[in-house]
């Protein structure tokens, strides 16, 4: 239940410090990516922002869907769309901005394994200790459900459906959101939006 959940909101130098961090930790390993693979839609701007601190432009992407909205998912998820570039015989790092269950990030590996990656390492901004795949390098360990600045709209949008439907407090909620960091201003911003989207 959202109402039992606890939410961490890293603001972007937070995120861009973790990223620092990471990329540390990727260099001191000696691992040498060829090509870093972007988990769609989350691991994207942590992908790109570890294209340039490592020095490797090489970036491409693969999708795999699982979330229906907060705390709620698939029971699997499915490759919705393959590796956007050749792998074969190359090095690849997975980025995902969590590895929550672990289910998207195992068969995106499996997908990289089948078209033919040398050796595929996985880098996440934050890490579930319950996932089904340990990531080589994660940037930090936690339980709660992370809101990151790229989906402020649609983490309060699932929470304002969540919520009524289970007709529980809207505004108990996004006091948590920003107690964890969301900007007032920006969830009074949202909420206004989505309330006026669902008038129409």
């Amino acid at each position: 239940m959202v109402s039992e959940i606890g939410f961490e909101a890293p603001t972007w130098d937070k995120l861009y410090e973790m990223l620092l961090d990471l990329a540390e930790k990727i260099k001191e390993s000696g691992f040498k990516p060829d090509t870093i693979v972007g988990v769609s839609r989350g691991g994207w701007l942590p992908a790109r922002v570890l294209t340039d601190l490592l020095d490797n432009p090489t970036l491409a992407n693969a999708r795999a869907e699982f979330y229906l909205g907060i705390a709620k998912t698939e029971a699997e998820p499915k490759l919705t769309q393959s590796v956007s570039t050749e792998v074969a015989g190359k090095r690849v790092l997975i980025v995902d901005e969590v590895a929550d269950t672990g289910k998207s990030l195992k068969i995106i590996k499996e997908h990289l394994t089948n078209q033919g990656a040398k050796e595929i390492r996985i880098a996440t901004v934050y890490y579930k200790p319950w996932s089904a795949v340990k990531a080589d390098y994660c940037g930090k360990i936690t339980k709660c459900w992370i809101v990151f600045s790229w989906e402020f709209k649609e983490t309060i949008r699932g929470i304002v459906k969540k919520r009524r439907d289970d007709h529980k407090s809207i505004e108990e909620a996004m006091e948590k959101l920003v107690k964890a960091g969301v900007p007032e201003r920006l969830v009074r911003r949202f909420l206004k939006e989505i309330y006026a989207e669902r008038n129409r």
